[in-house]
């Protein structure tokens, strides 16, 4: 049975509107609701806890909480915290979906892949109440390093954040979940196999990780002003994605260097219209029907959770919506 997560980003709208649409989408039956945690953007720790008084069901977490502007054991006691607040429903996306972001505040890593893997160790071994006294290539920590609280769970959902083949290899190996961004949805297949490769290595079966996979979404009814609220998705973030998956659709990094200098010059209009058709393909875009039949595909590519985001589309609660009403309600009691 497939399984869906909505994802908000913090400029849609004011974070009181976004906790509305939060609270609609848990009556309306999803599963997650995740939230970006990106550099100079509203907090996401605020937005999580948050969400924790406007939800019942909803499992609640980040995407992208990294270990470098974030100490693990600042990571540690966040999560703890959440799960504390909202009954045991908190979940943590750790890792990175690109490093740039990184470079804007001058840290730069020297393996992010090992980074992570150190930092899942880090926070599992805290939330299980140990002292963590760590010598990593990347992390120290003394013999100080423990909790001062005893967690509500000693084992919280860790979903890796990561892209490249050997990243994502290494969420499939230790982590409960991976979050790999499917943009284009036709990188799906690629995302899976780099995730299964890493779940092989630890001899771990196919229900052992949930695969949520990332997909940018913009719904309509009628599918036919979805697609302009979708190319400006497109124009901002195209130039992060990875040249493997942007291959899939015949695309690389190098065709979004025009469209990435026009919105470096706050030229954000020109940056949308420069957007092509093929480049709209990154993201699903259209009808509950349309959105339907990607999911299906994602979902026979292996992706156990559909993590749905972006702009959803030009009236967002809306197609929040018609999200519970045409495509969760289509899904509901399937197998996969």
């Amino acid at each position: 049975m497939i399984r869906f997560g909505i994802r908000f980003i913090d400029h849609l709208a004011p974070v009181s509107t976004i906790l509305d649409w939060v609270e609609l989408a848990d009556e309306k039956g999803f599963d997650y609701v995740w939230f970006p945690h990106d550099t100079f953007c509203k907090s996401t720790w605020v937005m999580t806890c948050a969400a924790v008084q406007r939800t019942r069901r909803m499992k609640i977490g980040s995407i992208g909480t990294n270990p470098y502007t974030f100490n693990p054991c600042e990571i540690a006691t966040y999560v703890a915290t959440l799960d504390e607040l909202s009954g045991g429903r908190a979940v943590l996306g750790l890792g990175l979906h690109t490093s740039d972001m990184l470079a804007w505040v001058g840290i730069h890593s020297k393996d992010v892949v090992t980074g992570t893997r150190e930092a899942v160790e880090m926070v599992r071994g805290l939330l299980r109440g140990e002292v963590v006294e760590y010598r990593g290539e990347e992390f120290r920590w003394t013999d100080q390093a423990y909790l001062r609280f005893k967690p509500v769970r000693p084992h919280i959902p860790i979903y890796g954040c990561a892209y490249g083949p050997e990243y994502l290899a290494m969420t499939g190996e230790i982590c409960d979940g991976s979050l790999p961004m499917v943009t284009p949805p036709e990188a799906a297949g690629y995302m899976v196999g780099a995730i299964r490769k890493g779940m092989d290595r630890a001899g771990r079966a196919v229900e052992d990780v949930d695969i949520a996979g990332c997909a940018w979404l913009s719904l309509s009814e009628d599918g036919g002003t979805a697609d302009a609220v979708m190319r400006k998705m497109v124009s901002y973030f195209g130039s992060y994605l990875e040249e493997e998956a942007l291959g899939t659709v015949g695309l690389s990094v190098a065709d979004f260097d025009a469209i990435k200098a026009l919105n470096e010059a706050g030229r954000y209009e020109e940056a949308s219209a420069a957007v092509t058709p093929q480049m709209l393909r990154l993201g699903i875009s259209g009808t509950p029907r349309q959105v339907i039949e990607r999911v299906e595909e994602l979902a026979a590519a292996g992706i156990t959770q559909v993590c749905l985001g972006g702009p959803l589309g030009p009236d967002p609660r809306r197609a929040i919506e018609l999200l519970g009403e045409k495509v969760l309600s289509h899904f509901a009691g399937k197998t996969g």
